[in-house]
């Protein structure tokens, strides 16, 4: 079992950001949702390992909590 990379380990990160903030460009908030949700199952579907996606949900999960409270 791989265990969730929690350190930066990512190339372009600015690159990657441009790249998501115009993936959103002239949608709706349907049409946004629906783009987010599709990159998460294909990232998801890349990883390939159920319980370290499960970790990162968990881990969005408490993180957006705490970021609303």
């Amino acid at each position: 079992m791989t265990r969730l990379i929690r350190h930066p380990n990512l190339e372009r990160v600015d690159d990657i950001y441009q790249q998501l903030l115009q993936m959103h460009e002239g949608l709706d908030e349907a049409q946004s949702l629906q783009a987010s949700a599709r990159l998460i199952l294909l990232l998801a579907n890349h990883i390939g390992d159920s319980s370290v996606v499960l970790s990162a949900i968990a881990l969005a999960s408490s993180a957006a909590v705490e970021a609303a409270d």
